[in-house]
């Protein structure tokens, strides 16, 4: 691979394997320690994180006029499940917090590596990925409360709602880290092009089938198995589908 002499990242290019594993290293060490930083910063936000979360619990008891004698409050069976809940809860929170640190860090680990023109789509594919990720995380946030209501309805009468606050967390974060994950499809269709796997051309051969396999797949790695969150994901990927199949077009030109 050629090397720059007046890029910066020239003498990383040229690392041997040790000095590499040395630089992995340290810029995982930085990584660490920003999410550790953060989740520290995340324990004493504990409260506003929890009530937040609690929300859709909330509405969905509100919305069918169940009354558990203890609102909407989230129910301990384990001595020890408060104290570990709050420890997942900052330390999801913490990565949250270091997100830009990670990404920086893993950026310049890679980059090196790339060629020019790699380096030029590394940015939009990068950028995008992040905007994708927020966007299903959001659809997420906002389908979740149909998707709690769907689940408590469904349960059928003579059952009594209490969830617990490490399954309970555990679901919503599922379904949003599902949502944002699936929210990506479009960022892998057009590298596929970019790549030359696959044709605009192609991908438009397959649309019918491709509707049927989105829904499916919707279907499969929604966590909370609701019709909400199906549609809710499905529908979004098959626009993100056409969408891919444009800028593979304009991209190729």
């Amino acid at each position: 691979m050629a090397v720059d002499e007046k890029d910066p990242d020239a003498g990383l290019a040229r690392m041997s394997l040790v000095e590499h594993l040395r630089e992995l290293r340290r810029r995982l060490m930085i990584v660490i320690i920003a999410m550790v930083v953060g989740g520290v910063g995340a324990f004493f936000l504990y409260n506003q994180v929890l009530h937040f979360l609690r929300q859709p619990y909330c509405q969905a008891l509100a919305h069918r006029h169940i009354n558990t004698g203890l609102g909407c409050n989230l129910v301990i069976t384990d001595p020890l499940e408060g104290f570990t809940t709050r420890l997942k809860v900052s330390g999801y929170l913490g990565l949250f917090f270091a997100s830009p640190i990670v990404l920086w860090q893993l950026w310049r680990f890679i980059t090196p590596g790339l060629h020019k023109r790699e380096k030029k789509y590394a940015v939009p594919f990068i950028m995008s990925s992040l905007v994708l990720f927020a966007l299903g995380a959001l659809v997420a946030i906002l389908t979740f409360p149909k998707a709690l209501d769907f689940l408590i309805g469904v349960s059928g009468q003579g059952i009594a709602t209490f969830f617990t606050p490490g399954k309970y967390i555990n679901l919503y974060v599922l379904v949003i880290a599902a949502f944002g994950l699936a929210f990506e499809f479009p960022i892998v269709l057009v590298f596929l092009e970019l790549a030359g796997v696959v044709t605009s051309r192609r991908l438009s051969s397959w649309r019918r089938q491709a509707i049927v396999v989105i829904f499916v797949i919707a279907a499969v790695i929604t966590p909370s198995q609701d019709p909400y969150s199906l549609f809710a994901m499905a529908i979004p990927m098959c626009i993100f589908y056409e969408l891919a199949i444009l800028v593979g077009k304009i991209l190729k030109k």
